[in-house]
């Protein structure tokens, strides 16, 4: 699997559909702030200059139906939304959206607004409510679920999340497998994972070529994802030599 991660500012409808001709199995729509605590965050990040998605609650549902549609125009893969939300119902509701095959719990934002709430990677400290939150997601979401988290947090060991994750029913584990002061993906966290779970593992971090794309699945990772190497709006690459 390939996918397209989620990277703030750019991935709406539009420009999903229009990369998803690079060949991509999966498009990811977001990430938004969709309960009234991150959407409040939301505006505080924006009030400081930072370019985040900001959505109305009451206008949230409406707008993801319009831009699963764009997506679907060219692109007859899996459609996912990355998701920011205090509590699990908002993320339920997304995933009854026609045309939504995976909600993405984002474990994996760092701005300290959604960090304060106990959301993004803050989640991946208290993993017996990762795990709770989660399960409350798979026992009524009507689509796939995946979570994203992000690597070498300190204080988080991340096979403790995995198996958490793995526990919980989830479909996936998006890892952004970030080595803070390097150039190159931290390959051992996503060895650890597979050593010790059988959850799915989508690896993300430093893949801007075929080689980078090769060494992230030899080492464990059962589908990669791209973000920055997509942000002009094509590959330098091509996906069907992965």
């Amino acid at each position: 699997m390939i996918v397209l991660a989620p990277m703030a500012g750019i991935t709406d409808g539009a420009f999903c559909r229009d990369i998803s001709r690079e060949g991509f199995d999966m498009v990811t729509l977001g990430g938004y702030n969709v309960d009234p605590p991150t959407i409040q965050a939301g505006r505080e990040i924006l009030s400081r200059g930072r370019p985040e998605f900001l959505v109305e609650e009451e206008l949230l549902i409406p707008y993801l139906e319009d831009q699963v549609k764009i997506i679907q125009e060219e692109f007859g893969g899996f459609i996912s939304v990355n998701l920011r939300s205090v509590t699990t119902e908002p993320i339920v509701e997304v995933s009854k959206i026609r045309g939504v095959q995976v909600v993405e719990v984002n474990a994996h934002c760092r701005q300290k607004e959604i960090t304060n709430l106990g959301c993004g990677q803050a989640m991946l400290r208290d993993v017996s409510r990762l795990e709770e939150y989660l399960r409350e997601i798979t026992q009524k979401a009507k689509s796939m679920v995946s979570v994203k988290i992000r690597a070498n947090v300190p204080g988080v060991n991340e096979v403790e999340v995995a198996e958490a994750v793995e526990r919980s029913g989830a479909n996936y584990i998006h890892v952004d497998a970030m080595l803070p002061g390097s150039n190159s993906a931290d390959l051992n966290i996503i060895r650890s994972i597979k050593e010790n779970t059988s959850v799915f593992i989508i690896g993300n971090n430093s893949i801007k070529d075929v080689v980078s794309a090769h060494e992230m699945l030899n080492a464990g990772a059962d589908g990669i994802s791209i973000a920055r190497a997509a942000i002009g709006g094509s590959l330098n690459f091509e996906l069907s030599r992965i």
